[in-house]
């Protein structure tokens, strides 16, 4: 387990360097040269390290990159979010979504029903666009400003209620408020007096892949004293489903 440890050290330091030699090695890693250099050759051996574009420098090998590629592609966004949606609707007692982006819709692909009250919208296989409700907000708000452009170019701004935004300029206010909290509300917009809480789902690759939410009533949703704790509910669920995706923050 000693030898393992070392080398996961190894392999992490090369992650976050483009290359680095065994003596830079040896002096972040507070570990003996030839130790370094022997774990190195081991490495090397199996692909997890290969020769870097220095002279005497060591990078990430190609097996490494396969391996990845391989659990990522066995990794499904419902697999990894099916435990942290069950707690959350343990704990709230609320309905609980889960949404991917399809072109200019968000579908939900997952969805425990809430005990107080039933929504309609965004039944399991259902849509809405990107701009109406909190779980597919949450998705848009994390794309490029670029895919912005298209999907306003594209899709009209449509409403569902008197609270629904009207305009590009509304939605991409609610679109910079997403991205500076890290989470969207919806209130009223999809269904009068409902809210609704979403947060984004992150893959490997650092993409947005999905949202997860949570809605009710208004008042169980969005109102002190319970919001803050919906909240961290959502947005610490998103995170955790975003680390089993294989996501890791820089």
């Amino acid at each position: 387990m000693n030898v393992l440890t070392k080398a996961g050290r190894v392999l992490s330091q090369l992650g976050e360097s483009s290359d680095l030699t065994a003596r830079e090695l040896s002096i972040r890693l507070r570990e003996p040269r030839p130790t370094v250099h022997r774990l190195l050759q081991e490495l090397a051996v199996l692909g997890f390290v290969e020769r870097g574009p220095r002279r005497g420098t060591y990078r990430l090998g190609l097996e490494l990159f396969r391996l990845g590629s391989l659990a990522a592609l066995r990794i499904d966004v419902r697999d990894a979010a099916k435990a942290v949606m069950e707690e959350i609707h343990q704990a709230l007692e609320e309905t609980v979504y889960l949404v991917i982006r399809r072109q200019h819709e968000a579908v939900c692909i997952d969805r425990i029903e809430g005990l107080h009250i039933r929504s309609m919208y965004l039944q399991l296989g259902g849509s809405l666009p990107l701009h109406l409700g909190a779980g597919p907000r949450a998705v848009l708000a994390f794309l490029s400003h670029a895919y912005w452009d298209e999907y306003f170019a594209t899709v009209e701004v449509t409403t569902l209620t008197p609270q629904s935004p009207t305009t590009k300029a509304e939605v991409l206010e609610l679109l910079g408020d997403t991205l500076r909290t890290g989470y969207a509300v919806s209130d009223g917009d999809v269904t009068v007096g409902m809210g609704s809480v979403g947060a984004p789902i992150f893959d490997s690759t650092g993409q947005v892949a999905a949202a997860i939410s949570v809605g009710g009533l208004t008042a169980l949703i969005l109102e002190d004293p319970r919001r803050d704790h919906v909240i961290e509910l959502v947005t610490g669920g998103a995170r955790r489903i975003s680390e089993a995706m294989g996501y890791r923050p820089s």
